[in-house]
C-alpha cells in the first residue's frame, strides 16, 4: 500500500531542504504531494527559483495522510508557523499520533505548538534555542516517537532517507540511497 505524505511551501523555503524530501520519496514510491499554503499554487524559493505545488492547502483533504512534512527557510518557516489552517492541521494530526517532520528552522513551529515538549530535537544551529520544552540534540537527524527533526541543508539528504524508513524500512532507505551514489551513515 503506498504512503501519503504532504510538505508544506510558503515563499522563500529553502530549496534543497524540501524539494530533496520530494525527489527522494518519489523516487521511493512514495506520494507525496507539494503543498502551498498560500492562495495560489506559485511560489518562490529562499533562492528566487520560482516553482509551482502540486496543490494549495485550502479545499484539501488531508485525512490519507502518512506524514506532514515542514521544510526550513526563511522566511518560509515564519510564513509556515503564522499560517493557522497549517497549525490547526498539523495539532489534530500529532494528537491521533500522526508523523510530523521539519529540518531547519522549521522543529521552531513544531516547538511552538508544544511537539517536542520532552523530546529529543534539532534544529538549523542559530535556531537550537527556539526548540522550547524540547532535549536539544546535535544529530543530523533525530527521531523521537512520531517527531522527526534535521539541521539543515546539509542533512537534507539524511533527513529524507531517515523518513523513508520510517514509512518504507530501511531496506527501502538504503536502496535510495545506494540509487543516488549517496553513503549512509
Amino acid at each position: 500500500m503506498s504512503k501519503k505524505v504532504y510538505i508544506f511551501l510558503a515563499d522563500g523555503f529553502e530549496d534543497i531542504e524540501g524539494l530533496t524530501v520530494v525527489d527522494l520519496m518519489r523516487r521511493a514510491g512514495i506520494d507525496i504531494e507539494t503543498v502551498s499554503i498560500k492562495e495560489s499554487n506559485e511560489i518562490t524559493t529562499s533562492h528566487g527559483i520560482m516553482m509551482k505545488t502540486d496543490r494549495v492547502f485550502t479545499g484539501t483533504d488531508f485525512s490519507d495522510a502518512d506524514m506532514l512534512v515542514l521544510p526550513g527557510g526563511m522566511p518560509g518557516t515564519k510564513y509556515l508557523g503564522e499560517y493557522q489552517p497549517l497549525c490547526d492541521l498539523l495539532r489534530d494530526f500529532y494528537g491521533k499520533s500522526g508523523k510530523v517532520a521539519a529540518i531547519c528552522a522549521a522543529p521552531t513551529v513544531l516547538a511552538s505548538l508544544g511537539f517536542l515538549e520532552g523530546r529529543k530535537a534539532t534544529a538549523y544551529p542559530s535556531c537550537m534555542e527556539g526548540l522550547t520544552g524540547a532535549e536539544p540534540s546535535y544529530e543530523s537527524v533525530v527521531v523521537d516517537g512520531n517527531v522527526t527533526t534535521s539541521r539543515g541543508l546539509g542533512t537534507a539528504v539524511d533527513f529524507a532517507l531517515s523518513l523513508i524508513g520510517q514509512l518504507l524500512g530501511e531496506e527501502k532507505a538504503d536502496e535510495i540511497a545506494e540509487s543516488v551514489v549517496y553513503s549512509r551513515k
